[in-house]
């Protein structure tokens, strides 16, 4: 057989899962190249598989994988053919917790079905962490969602978001006042952004999900609210499914936060809210360009410019950028890079300030830009640069422990790149300090990415001293 040719199903082995058979055949895909893939993207996302061939005929005969390995054929299978597949597509049984961890990427027509997955979906998530902790990332299932949100988006007519406060949380003239139980759940989105800051996504990720779940979904299911106050409720519904999502990306449970930010993107059209429906789009870029889709990065980034261009939100519009340029960076495109970052920068020049914006983006100013403008640099090989920003970052975010980590291990990045070793270790092990108290998956790996460059000098006795001490936190060297 030539390389590089698909294999033909065996005769007989397809006559027991015809779907699979055809999906495998539409794929150009073998069986020794799926079952490859299948171990690649679980070991991305926490697991440990180790498939092969044989697997994959056993499969195709009838045999029900098991754990979420449907999940991982369905990501591969998608990936290959370029569409959305789910288990059930691909002829595999599902049992009670598949269904909800397939329909939670879907982008619904109907919002009450979004309520009733998101509330099965927080259930099944504190009930059965083991199963959906290994739940896989879907870049397949990306353009589905952002198809659905810019079709909703050019369908409504212009108008200025109606539901989030311009200056200083007052609301204006023509807004109706918070009720109590809108205030009441932003003051638990302050105090999980508060714990998220000092802790890392990690330590808050289940209250977040309990109480998005369990006190926010039963208020938008009940009859009878007034339209501005279920507006309202829906804003925060949806920067509380947001933050789910991104609390479930910090503790490395990277196919939570796709279904999580997904559901959140449906429930922000209820509110009319293009600044955070952008910011939403922000996280889903972030998350697919750092779990190797750049390409998707980028298209999600310029779907929430296009979201939030005429929002009033020149900060929410800053960091959109910066995901693009994060996106081409990844994909080594210097002229692309730069041109976002410029752009970026020009609408943090453009914001009158943070309570002048609304209140979804009041955390993000011009040390915001330095972090991601450091990575850029880092990823385009321009250490330079990003000495200056990730050096900058690290002295002005002392509060800020996850992105100190992070700008601390591009800062040592940095320092390796212009082969001064001493002070990269030296960098490097103020992160590995930092990481005691900061539950985040984000710095972790972004310690282990410095970690891998130092494979050329593994021979130097101060290497191996700093890959003995970060074992403990960032487990054995690959």
């Amino acid at each position: 057989m030539a390389i590089g040719q698909a294999r033909t199903p065996e005769k007989g082995a397809g006559a027991a899962n015809q779907a699979l058979a055809a999906a495998l055949k539409e794929a150009g895909c073998s069986y020794a190249s799926l079952a490859l893939r299948i171990n690649e993207l679980g070991r991305r996302q926490g697991a440990e598989p180790h498939y092969d061939k044989a697997s994959v005929t056993r499969w195709l005969q009838g045999q029900q994988p098991r754990g979420c390995t449907p999940e991982l054929i369905a990501a591969v299978l998608s990936e290959r053919i370029g569409r959305s597949l789910s288990p059930s597509d691909l002829g595999f049984l599902t049992d009670q917790q598949r269904p909800v961890v397939s329909r939670a990427l879907v982008y619904g027509e109907d919002v009450g079905d979004t309520l009733h997955t998101l509330a099965e979906l927080g259930s099944t998530d504190i009930a059965r962490r083991t199963l959906l902790g290994t739940v896989p990332f879907v870049a397949g299932a990306l353009a589905a969602g952002q198809r659905a949100w810019l079709l909703w988006l050019v369908e409504r007519p212009e108008q200025p978001d109606r539901t989030t406060p311009q200056q200083g949380n007052q609301p204006e003239p023509d807004h109706a006042p918070p009720s109590g139980r809108v205030e009441q759940v932003h003051a638990m989105i302050g105090m999980f952004d508060r714990m998220d800051n000092l802790y890392g996504g990690g330590g808050v990720r289940t209250s977040i999900v309990h109480y998005l779940s369990t006190e926010v979904v039963p208020m938008l299911q009940q009859r009878g609210l007034p339209e501005h106050q279920q507006r309202q409720l829906f804003a925060a519904a949806a920067r509380l499914a947001a933050m789910a999502g991104w609390s479930s990306y910090d503790a490395g449970e990277y196919g939570l936060a796709q279904r999580y930010m997904t559901q959140g993107l449906r429930l922000c059209a209820e509110s009319g809210d293009r600044v955070l429906g952008g910011q939403i789009l922000a996280g889903l870029s972030h998350l697919a360009t750092n779990l190797g889709r750049p390409d998707e990065g980028v298209a999600l980034a310029r779907a929430g410019i296009a979201t939030a261009k005429y929002a009033g939100s020149p900060l929410g519009l800053m960091r959109l950028h910066a995901m693009a340029a994060r996106g081409h960076a990844a994909q080594g495109h210097h002229r692309e890079t730069a041109t976002s970052l410029r752009a970026a920068e020009d609408r943090l020049s453009a914001s009158r300030g943070a309570d002048q914006e609304s209140p979804w983006v009041r955390f993000l100013d011009s040390h915001y830009f330095q972090a991601e403008a450091a990575l850029c640099h880092r990823d385009l090989g321009l250490a330079v640069q990003a000495e200056q920003l990730a050096d900058a970052s690290v002295r002005a975010n002392a509060e800020r422990r996850r992105r100190q980590a992070i700008s601390r291990s591009v800062l040592a990045t940095a320092h390796l790149q212009q082969n001064r070793l001493d002070e990269a270790i030296s960098t490097a092990t103020e992160a590995l300090d930092t990481l005691s108290a900061v539950h985040s998956e984000r710095s972790i790996q972004a310690l282990r990415d410095f970690r891998q460059r130092l494979a050329p000098h593994r021979k130097e006795p101060l290497v191996q001293e700093f890959e003995r001490t970060s074992r403990a936190v960032l487990g054995m060297a690959a």
